[in-house]
C-alpha cells in the first residue's frame, strides 16, 4: 500500500505554524539588515564601524553557542517548553534594543535576541508532527520561508523604517515573538509521542564523524563564508548606496526591490536544471564564481552607483542558488543516520559566519576603509572556490522515508541490506528505536514498490 502523497491537516498545521515561527526568528535578523548602519551612525558610539558591525554580528554568535544545547534540551525537557523560552528570550532582547540609546545597548539587545535559539526545538517538533514521508517536504517549507523573509525584508526594512523608526522595527519583532507564544500554544498540536529523529536532530554520539568528514566541511566554510560575507556587506552597503546616488534610508528599498525580483527570475531555472540533470555541482560551482565576481564588482565600485547595483544583481542571484543549494547538498552527502547532525553543524557554522562577518566588516571599514570588506570576503570566496572544485559530486538522488514496525537490531540490519539490494537504492538505514528506514534513491525509477514489499512485510 502506498503512503499517503498529501499531508494530513494536522501535518500542514504544524508545518505552517512552525515555518512561520522560523520566519519570525529569521526576520528579527533580517529587517535591519538594509536600514541599521545608517541608523547607528547617530547613537553614541556608533561612529564606530566595528561596533556596528558587533551589533549586526552578536545575534549570531549567541545563535551557535546555544542552538545545539537548546536541541538537545528539547529531547529532555520538551519541545514546547523551550521553544516558549526561547521566544521569551528574543522578546526580551528586542525590547532591550528597542530602548537602547547606544550602540553597546543595541549590542547587548542583540546578544539576548541571538540567545532565543529555537531552532533546533523548531525542528525537533516538526519531525515529531510529521509522518516520515511527509518531513522532507515540511522542512522544505521551513526553507522557503527563510529564503521569503529575506528577500521581503530588504524591502520592508527601510518601507518600515520610515514609519516606526529602528526602535519601532525591534519593538514589533518583540511583539510578534509575544504573539508567536500563542500560535505555538494553540496553533501548533502537541505531539502524541516525542522522540529523537536522527535525520533532524543532533546526536552528540555523531558529531566526531560529521566534524571529520572533508565533503562536510567544505560546505560548513561555505555557509559560514556566504553569510560572513552578507553581514560584512550591510556594515557598508547602505553607506555606499546613499553616498553614490542620494537616495535616503527611507527609499533604499527602491534600489532592493528590482534587484531581488530579477535575482529570484535567474535563479529558480538554474537550481531547476541542476536538480533535475544531475548537474547540481556544475551549478553550484558556477555560483560561487559568480559571488567572487560580486565581491569583485563591489570592491571596485563603491563610488559608482550602477557599479554597486550590477554587483549587487550578480551577489542575490548568487546568494539565492547557493542559499538553496547547501541544504540539499548536505542531505545528499551527509550519511543517512547523521544528517540531522550535520545539518545541527551547518546551522552552526551559518550562525558563526554571521557573528565573524559583521565583526571583521566593522573593523575593516573603520580601520581600511569600504572596499577592504569587499576584498576580505572576496579572499573568503576564492578559498571556498577551490574547496567546492574538489568536491566530490553530489550523487543525483532524493531522500524517502518510510514508518516500519517493531523490530530488533538484528532484523533492522537485515532489512537495511534488503532495501540497500534494490534497484536505484544507493544508500539504506533501518533505525530500530525510531521504527524508521531512511532510503537515498535514485530520482527516477527506482524500485519503490519492492521497498513498500519489503516494510509492508514489517507492519
Amino acid at each position: 500500500m502506498l503512503p499517503s502523497e498529501k499531508m494530513t491537516p494536522a501535518e500542514l498545521r504544524s508545518s505552517i505554524g512552525l515555518a512561520s515561527i522560523f520566519g519570525l526568528r529569521m526576520l528579527g535578523m533580517f529587517l535591519i539588515l538594509p536600514v541599521f548602519a545608517l541608523y547607528a551612525e547617530h547613537l553614541p558610539g556608533g561612529a564606530n564601524h566595528t561596533m556596528i558591525g558587533l551589533a549586526l554580528g552578536a545575534y549570531g554568535l549567541t545563535q551557535a553557542l546555544l542552538q545545539l544545547p537548546f536541541g538537545i534540551a528539547s529531547d529532555k525537557f520538551g519541545r514546547k517548553r523551550v521553544i516558549y523560552f526561547g521566544l521569551i528570550l528574543f522578546a526580551i532582547g528586542s525590547f532591550v534594543a528597542a530602548n537602547a540609546t547606544t550602540i553597546e545597548t543595541i549590542i547587548l539587545g542583540r546578544v539576548i535576541q541571538g540567545a532565543g535559539a529555537i531552532s533546533a526545538a523548531v525542528t525537533a517538533l516538526l519531525a515529531d508532527l510529521t509522518r516520515e514521508e511527509h518531513r522532507t517536504k515540511a522542512m522544505a517549507m521551513i526553507g522557503g520561508t527563510i529564503g521569503v523573509t529575506f528577500a521581503a525584508s530588504l524591502v520592508m526594512g527601510p518601507a518600515l523604517y520610515q514609519f516606526i523608526g529602528m526602535p519601532g522595527i525591534f519593538a514589533m519583532t518583540g511583539v510578534l515573538s509575544i504573539a508567536a507564544l500563542a500560535v505555538v500554544k494553540w496553533g501548533v498540536p502537541d505531539p502524541l509521542v516525542s522522540h529523537f529523529h536522527a535525520d533532524a536532530e543532533t546526536n552528540p554520539a555523531r558529531l566526531g564523524d560529521v566534524l571529520k568528514d572533508i565533503q562536510l566541511l567544505r560546505l560548513n566554510f561555505g555557509i559560514f563564508s556566504l553569510h560572513a560575507a552578507q553581514m560584512g556587506m550591510f556594515v557598508v552597503l547602505p553607506f555606499a548606496l546613499r553616498n553614490t546616488s542620494n537616495l535616503d534610508i527611507n527609499h533604499q528599498w527602491e534600489i532592493y526591490l528590482p534587484v531581488v525580483l530579477v535575482s529570484f527570475a535567474l535563479m529558480i531555472p538554474a537550481i531547476i536544471y541542476g536538480e533535475t540533470r544531475g548537474k547540481l555541482k556544475q551549478v553550484f560551482v558556477a555560483a560561487i564564481a559568480t559571488m567572487l565576481a560580486a565581491q569583485l564588482g563591489m570592491a571596485a565600485s563603491m563610488h559608482h552607483f550602477w557599479g554597486i547595483v550590477a554587483a549587487l544583481i550578480l551577489y542575490f542571484v548568487a546568494f539565492n542558488i547557493l542559499e538553496a543549494s547547501l541544504p540539499s547538498l548536505i542531505s545528499k552527502l551527509a550519511p543517512t543516520t547523521a544528517k540531522g547532525t550535520a545539518m545541527g553543524v551547518y546551522n552552526t557554522s551559518q550562525s558563526l559566519g554571521l557573528f565573524f562577518g559583521g565583526a571583521m566588516g566593522g573593523w575593516l571599514s573603520q580601520h581600511y576603509g569600504f572596499s577592504a570588506v569587499f576584498m576580505f570576503s572576496s579572499g573568503l570566496m576564492l578559498a571556498w572556490l577551490v574547496a567546492a572544485v574538489g568536491m566530490r559530486t553530489p550523487p543525483a538522488v532524493k531522500t524517502r522515508m518510510f514508518h516500519v514496525g517493531p523490530m530488533d537490531t538484528h532484523q533492522a540490519g537485515q532489512l537495511s541490506r534488503h532495501l540497500g539490494a534494490l534497484s536505484g537504492v544507493m544508500e539504506a538505514a533501518v533505525i530500530a528505536e525510531e521504527g524508521v528506514a531512511i532510503l537515498k534513491v535514485a530520482l527516477h525509477g527506482w524500485d519503490e514498490q519492492g521497498a513498500l514489499n519489503l516494510i509492508g512485510e514489517t507492519t
